[in-house]
């Protein structure tokens, strides 16, 4: 099943293998601005809509009862706020949560149960952060 590399794509694993975690990290970077992509996980599919009746009543309760989650500073801790943007959400690489910390305002929860924004707010706050919930 080993397929036939070429000489080039060798060479240039060979030399990747060389480079340490922080040069990749800053490789993955420069590749993902020159070629426009992105490493984020790709979001489930979603539900069925219901009909145009009941989608305006199930909006309607929810709205109120969901908060977004915006960090408007990440501190002077910038290592212990990283750390509780994964604990709050596993999906984030390390480089994700660096780059939010970074890129500010960043949207850490987006329509989150009132209670899952509290815990999210009083984490980063602890952190070091400054947070806005919205």
């Amino acid at each position: 099943m080993a397929e036939k590399k070429s000489n080039k794509v060798s060479e240039l694993v060979e030399e990747i293998g060389k480079l340490s975690v922080l040069e990749l990290s800053d490789l993955v970077t420069e590749l993902q601005e020159k070629l426009g992509v992105s490493a984020m996980p790709v979001a489930a599919a979603a539900p069925a809509a219901a009909p145009a009746g009941e989608a305006a009543e199930a909006q309607a309760p929810t709205a109120a009862a969901t908060q977004t989650v915006v960090m408007t500073d990440s501190g002077a801790n910038k290592i212990g706020v990283i750390k509780a943007l994964r604990e709050i959400n596993q999906n984030l690489t390390l480089m994700d949560a660096k780059t939010m910390t970074e890129t500010l305002p960043a949207e850490v929860l987006k329509d989150a149960k009132a209670e899952d924004a509290k815990a999210a707010q009083e984490k980063l706050t602890a952190a070091g952060a400054k947070v806005e919930l919205k």
